[in-house]
């Protein structure tokens, strides 16, 4: 099935390189994959995963290892971000 992925901040060093640009990737995952699952091959150091979103909505930490997505969804994560 396909989602939509994107990378916010610093980690869209994370994604190819021809998907920087546009902080966007279209991916093919199964149906059983979990957001960990999803993310695992792109490196991201979990401390950095911070804020993850799908279709706009929180999902917790510990949801992250057991939720699922389906067809046309957007994974978005944000790191930390400081500021002032």
């Amino acid at each position: 099935m396909k989602i939509t992925f994107k990378l916010f901040a610093t980690l869209t060093d994370y994604l190819p390189p021809e998907s920087r640009r546009s902080n966007v990737v279209e991916l093919d995952v199964a149906p059983e994959a979990t957001i960990s699952q999803i993310i695992e091959p792109f490196g991201l150091p979990q401390k950095l995963v911070h804020l993850v979103l799908v279709n706009g909505t929180y999902i917790q930490p510990e949801q992250r290892l057991t939720r699922t997505l389906v067809e046309g969804d957007v994974l978005a994560i944000w790191p930390p971000i400081a500021g002032g």
